[in-house]
């Protein structure tokens, strides 16, 4: 799998830098401006706009990009350009609220199978809830949908979806999981609610996880006390999970998931009660339950992670970026191991609110904003 997986990423290097550099039309500047930084001078690149609240994007190795719409559009941008037609054969889709069509990823042996994986909440007994499907891509189709993961109990918020999904490098599926806006579901045992799932890529429960043969937890469960994460990432040398988890008025976390971990939420956080101020739970510690890597007072709402690799932004290796709702940003975070060095601030209220973040195969940064008018945009660095 690791080698397979390895290959993947090479040959998705190759094809969709030679797509992307040579194949779409000439690039749109945004406002025809250099921004300076610390470390880069660089340029907002418009792809593609006309995308309805878009959430996740993914790119394929032809050099397509797939992007989600939020109201239940799968939509795929070929050659810089958004294709008139969404793709057909998803499954139901109950958009309201915060909840729709959300993250997507590639399988990694993708070359070989074709399959793609969704988050979207889904409607059932109870209400809706977060759930996981996969099929296979054909052309501007998906056949052979099978929902691999339904989030148990359903409920009738339209709130904290969690829904980003990362294969780790042994192949396992990690999704992550909002409360649902209601906060005590994030420490009950039977409740999926404020967890991260893990699952083999077919939706079978791993033997091995942390809670699998305890009587009352949901098998599925691979940590707990969570808010509502809507980053996760992989470490590009220790290929551990890292998430970051939104926190109410105060108190946005970045975490690194460890099997079976509690994470405080609502019992410790440093956050506060919108509006009114006051405290939630017992504090910011408590014995048994983890301390977050990082964390924002006040909020500053992320959405989408990724750490950077490539070459385009040489200084700027090794360093995670945040998406930002709120002041519709971009957070560079410098890391030390697993310790924050140094946060900057980018592209404060110049595209809209940054809900998606990645590293393109061509070693660019991409963004997706979530606005009806949502755009996806590359940053270049600036010679």
């Amino acid at each position: 799998m690791r080698r397979i997986h390895d290959l993947l990423r090479i040959c998705t290097c190759i094809t969709a830098t030679i797509f992307l550099t040579a194949a779409a039309p000439a690039p749109q500047k945004i406002k025809n401006q250099v921004i300076k930084t610390q470390e880069h001078d660089l340029r907002i690149v418009k792809i593609v706009s006309g995308l309805e609240h878009p959430w996740g994007h993914a790119f394929l190795p032809d050099g397509r990009i797939i992007v989600t719409e939020r109201p239940g559009r799968l939509r795929i941008i070929n050659a810089g350009r958004l294709e008139k037609e969404p793709v057909s054969g998803l499954p139901a889709i109950a958009a309201g609220g915060q909840g729709g069509l959300l993250d997507v990823t590639l399988h990694p042996d993708f070359i070989e199978n074709g399959l793609i994986y969704f988050s979207y909440s889904g409607a059932g007994e109870g209400g809706v809830g977060t759930e996981v499907a996969r099929g296979k891509l054909s052309g501007n189709r998906l056949e052979n949908v099978e929902v691999i993961f339904r989030m148990a109990p359903k409920s009738k918020t339209s709130r904290h979806f969690g829904s980003r999904l990362v294969f780790d490098r042994e192949g396992y599926l990690y999704i992550t999981l909002g409360d649902r806006g209601e906060k005590a579901r994030a420490q009950r045992p039977g409740d999926h609610a404020g967890s991260v799932i893990r699952l083999h890529d077919d939706g079978r429960v791993p033997a091995d996880n942390p809670f699998v043969e305890q009587k009352g937890w949901q098998p599925e469960k691979f940590t707990l006390g969570h808010r509502n994460m809507q980053g996760a990432a992989i470490h590009p040398e220790t290929g551990s999970i890292w998430t970051h988890d939104h926190g109410p008025q105060g108190g946005d976390e970045i975490n690194v998931i460890r099997p079976g971990m509690n994470y405080g939420w609502p019992v410790i956080t440093y956050g506060v009660n919108y509006v009114i101020g006051t405290k939630i739970g017992e504090g910011t510690h408590k014995p048994g339950m983890a301390q977050p890597l990082y964390y924002w007072v006040p909020s500053i709402a992320p959405s989408g992670m990724t750490f950077y690799t490539g070459d385009k932004f040489t200084r700027w290796r090794g360093n995670l970026f945040v998406g930002a709702l709120k002041d519709q940003m971009l957070v560079r975070l410098s890391l030390d191991g697993e310790r924050v060095v140094s946060e900057e601030r980018l592209l404060k209220n110049q595209i809209g609110r940054i809900r998606d973040v990645s590293q393109g195969p061509d070693g660019f940064l991409y963004l997706l904003t979530d606005e009806k008018d949502g755009m996806l945009v590359r940053l270049e660095p600036v010679d």
